[in-house]
């Protein structure tokens, strides 16, 4: 059976990927954070639940002992307070890097060596459109999904040799958690309002499409946006 690693799996893009996936006929190993929302999500058949931080490389290491994946899904990442970067806190600042950077490159250096050596595999990671785009009180967080995007097109070249695929995954306004420690209920109801957003299940089904293309097709990017999000910097719609 095909196998499938997917980060952040704990809620969000991440749960909705891996059950994606299940149901595309891969085994998966989720991996995340949040212990309780895993074991749930492991009593679907054909997932398996890996609590832990990305960012512990000795766990990590220990995690991906014996999984050979066919599909690697770098979604795991954070989102800082929206403060300008000045005001930045440094613990928020490592904090961010560590996991949206450090630990995606270390968990696909652990990963690759191998789907070259079986020359097959392909490698996804949930960069954004702030990654491409200016914002505003994001200026460490655009600067690792900017890195993710440079790293994801530079490692497609490094594996196209050997048959191994790599897609950036620029997604605009999805309805996730995301902003859950770091906005209020009504402003995450106003972002999310009138049925503006992006839905994570809309991203698994785009990532399964990919993967169903035939070998000799990589997507290197494919954007994901609110039919309304006109603009990557989120140009409001003649409507809003």
């Amino acid at each position: 059976m095909k196998q499938a690693l997917v980060t952040g799996a704990s809620g969000g893009i991440g749960r909705a990927i891996a059950l994606a996936l299940r149901d595309a006929g891969y085994q998966v190993a989720a991996f995340g954070r949040d212990r309780q929302a895993l074991a749930e999500l492991a009593e679907q058949d054909g997932i398996t639940g890996h609590p832990l931080n990305i960012t512990d490389r000795a766990a990590l290491r220990a995690a991906v002992q014996g999984l050979a994946p066919d599909v690697l899904i770098n979604n795991a990442g954070m989102m800082p307070p929206l403060v300008p970067f000045p005001d930045m806190e440094e613990t928020d600042l490592d904090r961010t890097i560590a996991t949206n950077l450090t630990a995606t490159l270390a968990l696909t250096r652990l990963i690759t060596p191998g789907m070259r050596d079986r020359g097959r595999g392909h490698v996804f990671f949930t960069g954004s459109t702030a990654g491409h785009a200016p914002f505003a009180n994001l200026a460490v967080y655009a600067a690792t999904k900017a890195a993710i995007g440079g790293f994801a097109q530079s490692l497609r070249l490094d594996m196209a040799p050997y048959g191994v695929r790599v897609t950036e995954i620029v997604a605009g306004r999805v309805e996730t958690g995301l902003y859950r420690g770091i906005l209020s209920a009504d402003q995450r109801a106003a972002m999310y309002a009138a049925g503006n957003a992006v839905q994570p299940q809309d991203v698994a089904a785009m990532v399964v499409a990919v993967l169903a293309l035939p070998p000799h097709v990589d997507v290197a990017r494919f954007d994901i946006l609110p039919t309304h999000q006109a603009t990557a910097t989120g140009a409001k719609s003649k409507d809003g």
